[in-house]
């Protein structure tokens, strides 16, 4: 039974609202976080809305060569 309700919150988070989901955050360039988003991040959208936030920089990351 314990499974059941698992499942059923799974699926509500994932369809509510303006859930996108982990893999369109991370492919723009955010992580998902918990709560908050860290010093230096921004909230561009929702993981899985209203908990998960997907969090990006507030200044673009340099890459090293």
């Amino acid at each position: 039974m314990g499974i059941l309700v698992l499942v059923f919150i799974f699926i509500s988070l994932t369809q509510h609202g303006d859930a996108h989901g982990p893999d369109s955050c991370n492919h723009g360039g955010g992580l998902c976080r918990v709560g908050t988003c860290a010093s230096g991040e921004y909230l561009a959208q929702y993981c899985f809305e209203p908990v998960i936030l997907c969090c990006k920089n507030l200044s673009p990351a340099s890459t090293e060569s």
